[in-house]
């Protein structure tokens, strides 16, 4: 009868036990959790917080005692492994209430520690006010200082995925809020005029963004705290949440001498790590990137889970490896729904990856059917069409599509596997082609030549036709554009220089592809379509 023991649990952790329990009834179990809370919905902090997820106790996944009770596991809360004997193969453990410190024995040894809140060592940073956000108790008392001291004003340090939801849920409390971001956009996953509509709708709800800019500091006011920023302005503020990102908990694994990576705890494909008695799994590990083939972490509660299963099924025998992830994540953003799989454009170029992309905006369902809202889909692939990397940003429909695309992604299809995808269809739901289809038409013509295409920022002095109507050609255009209707370029190409490449728009790239097919074939030898058209353009510009 083997002997497991389990160093944290939450989401990769409390799995790993629970299925170990599945498949073998004998097996002992120990789950060793530090907090008090052996499972708890991580992601539901930020709603609990704002209300949206009004009962507390609906964030506790599963209790110790309910744990106990189902599955006869042997969980310690409170319980903090301290060191790892590798030789011994035990554990030192800290049962915090009592101060006692006792060795637990292991056949196995699974390491869940999870990641810590990354906390710089800026001036200030204990001053009253100022919270991270990583466990309920986090939770619990950033919510006992909004109750005691009720701020007005908030600011949030960093526009990751929890940077975001805390701006959305302080806000919708009625705080005031800020956001302070190094990078020059929200949301790094995103390509920039993917990013462009998420800061739209941030500004638009009153958010002020603060890009491409560091905190210095912060100060401690009679009447709240100043934020110091680099550039040597500040702001004002009641409170504070630093949600600039995690690190990997690796000092167990570092303190007994396995094998450690810059991003984690490495492991190999059935997620042991240099010592095969000891698997790792969750955010603190390494795991393989299978777009740009190296190791990254992947600090996501999808990935935990199914490690925690594949963890559990290798110590009782069943060999499975792990594939590595793709990223799939979603966040909601004032009722902006982002979604993102795979690679961007910035990972791509730095990996030397040959590319191309589209970018289409079409309807979330039949737009003769109410409701319909606008999509925006960018997808990056091969040259042969081998589907590298999806966003996706609207209000309805983007998980059904960025679900769609990723598992596209994982599996190894291609822009033209997307074509003939059927997928249900009803106004209501979709269209006859839907969005993903549409992508995959669109990609499918760039790959076998039929249109040429150029980003918002790859046009240069390119010559610029636009063939919207004239109407809306008045209401913003490129400067420098030529205005040429769709339905009048026939009869007027004789306007068009055949000694300079030519870029091609319309509102969303539909009747600018029309376009460049009717230029191909009447002898224009450089013609692009603008990806994406005006609507991509004017977004980004609008963010500048």
């Amino acid at each position: 009868m083997a002997k497991v023991v389990i160093v944290g649990g939450v989401a990769g952790g409390a799995t790993t036990a629970a299925r170990i329990r599945r498949l073998d009834e004998d097996a002992e179990i120990v789950l060793l959790e530090r907090g008090d809370y052996v499972s708890f919905a991580n992601c539901g902090l930020p709603y609990h917080i704002g209300g949206v997820i009004p009962d507390r106790e609906s964030l506790l996944v599963q209790t110790a005692q309910g744990m106990r009770i189902r599955y006869r596991i042997d969980v310690r809360t409170g319980h903090e492994v301290l060191r790892i004997y590798r030789a011994e193969k035990q554990v030192e453990v800290l049962e915090r209430e009592t101060g006692k410190v006792y060795r637990e024995d292991y056949d196995y040894l699974v390491l869940s520690p999870g990641a810590e809140p990354i906390q710089p060592a800026l001036p200030g940073i204990d001053a009253e006010g100022i919270f991270v956000l990583r466990t309920m108790e986090h939770m619990d008392s950033i919510i006992e200082f909004i109750k005691a001291k009720r701020p007005q004003r908030a600011i949030v340090v960093g526009a990751g995925f929890i940077g975001l939801e805390m701006a959305e849920n302080f806000h919708e409390i009625g705080l005031k809020v800020d956001i302070v971001e190094m990078a020059p956009q929200v949301l790094t996953q995103l390509d920039e005029e993917m990013a462009a509509l998420v800061h739209a709708r941030l500004r638009k709800a009153g958010v002020g963004l603060h890009l491409g800019r560091s905190v210095k500091g912060f100060r401690k006011l009679p009447d709240g705290l100043e934020v110091e920023l680099a550039d040597g302005s500040a702001l004002q503020a009641d409170m504070a949440i630093m949600a600039v990102g995690v690190r990997p908990d690796t000092r167990l694994a570092e303190e007994c001498g396995l094998l450690v990576g810059s991003a984690g705890i490495l492991v190999n494909d059935y997620l042991q790590t240099s010592d095969p008695a000891i698997y790792a799994l969750g955010d603190a590990v390494e795991v393989r990137d299978p777009i740009l083939n190296r190791s990254i972490p992947i600090p996501l509660a999808g990935p935990a889970n199914k490690q925690g299963r594949i963890v559990a099924n290798n110590i009782c025998g069943r060999r499975e490896r792990y594939p590595g992830s793709v990223g799939t994540a979603i966040v909601q953003v004032f009722g902006l729904h982002v979604g993102v799989a795979g690679a961007n454009r910035r990972s791509l170029e730095e990996s030397n990856i040959d590319f191309s992309s589209v970018v289409i905006h079409p309807l979330s369902h039949a737009g003769y059917y109410p409701g319909a809202k606008p999509l925006s889909i960018k997808v990056h692939f091969t040259p042969g069409g081998s589907l590298l990397g999806a966003q996706v940003v609207g209000e309805r429909g983007v998980d059904k599509r960025i679900d769609l695309l990723a598992t596209a992604i994982k599996v190894g299809l291609t822009v033209y596997d997307l074509q003939g995808l059927e997928l249900a269809y009803a106004p209501p739901f979709s269209s006859a082609k839907d969005p993903v289809n549409m992508v995959g038409y669109v990609a499918g013509n760039v790959c076998n030549g039929d249109v040429k295409v150029v980003n918002w920022d790859e046009i240069g002095d390119r010559f610029v036709l636009d063939v919207r109507e004239p109407g809306e050609y008045a209401r913003g255009h490129i400067p420098g554009a030529v205005n040429i209707p769709l339905g009048q370029l026939r009869d007027r190409l004789g306007e068009l220089p055949r000694d300079k490449e030519i870029v091609v728009h319309c509102r969303v790239g539909m009747r600018s592809y029309i376009a460049v097919r009717i230029l191909m074939q009447r002898g224009f030898k450089s013609v692009f379509n603008l990806n994406g058209g005006y609507r991509t353009y004017s977004a980004v510009m609008a963010d500048k």
